[in-house]
């Protein structure tokens, strides 16, 4: 379980805790630890936006098959934040292929696993101002099922969970809970993706689908407008 020190990632952690799952938590804050000490699960605090990190999480799953791999690790960035966009694409994009080669491919050769990618509904909404950080989770999406096309016959499973950012103003079923309730469910049956769960998210997901890409892109950069 990666990016589980906060938000998503946490509950996710403890969905899969309270389960049964046999659980290894991952992040690059400190507060994994504290996770870890909750759930009772082994916890790895390392930078996964470096490849070193990457392969220091595998060495530590190498005597723990993995049987589910849920791949949340993620940050945002603005447009005018070249630093954060290069961390950005190392972490979002480049860990993420990096990570999940490694670990499925172990998956195909026992012939079972589980895996969900985290990506977003604003892959749906590129434009001004969030340019990295759409075009990474439109990558996080297309990369997760294009990976369950290819695993299908192998006996692993990818799921792909298309949440909204969350906020202060957000319904109670776009929260980290209920979210992370609804995609291990999904993960578990086996289901290709799965949107937030709110009938809005839902909707406004649909809508983004049939739309011109040059007027999403519009109202994504109105949304995202600096204040």
């Amino acid at each position: 379980m990666t990016g589980a020190s906060s938000g998503i990632g946490l509950e996710l952690a403890r969905q899969f805790s309270k389960h049964g799952f046999d659980l290894v938590v991952a992040a690059r804050a400190p507060a994994v630890h504290a996770v870890a000490v909750d759930l009772d699960a082994e916890s790895v605090e390392v930078d996964l936006a470096t490849p070193e990190g990457v392969l220091a999480l595998h060495e530590r799953l190498r005597h723990r098959p993995v049987t589910a791999l849920a791949l949340n690790a993620g940050v945002t960035a603005r447009s005018d934040d070249l630093d954060r966009e290069l961390e950005l694409v190392d972490l979002d994009v480049r860990s993420l292929v990096h990570l999940a080669r490694l670990l499925t491919g172990e998956m195909a050769a026992r012939g079972r696993g589980r895996v969900l990618v985290t990506a977003s509904i604003g892959e749906a909404f590129p434009g001004r101002y969030q340019a990295a950080y759409t075009a990474s989770k439109a990558f996080a999406r297309a990369f997760g099922i294009g990976l369950r096309h290819e695993l299908r016959d192998h006996g692993v499973s990818v799921t792909v969970l298309e949440p909204d950012a969350p906020a202060e103003s957000a319904a109670p079923t776009d929260a980290p809970s209920h979210v992370a309730s609804q995609a291990f469910e999904a993960l578990m049956a086996g289901r290709e993706t799965v949107v937030a769960p709110s009938i809005t998210k839902q909707a406004t997901h649909f809508v983004s689908r049939v739309l011109p890409a040059a007027v999403t892109a519009r109202v994504s950069g109105l949304l995202s407008r600096p204040r």
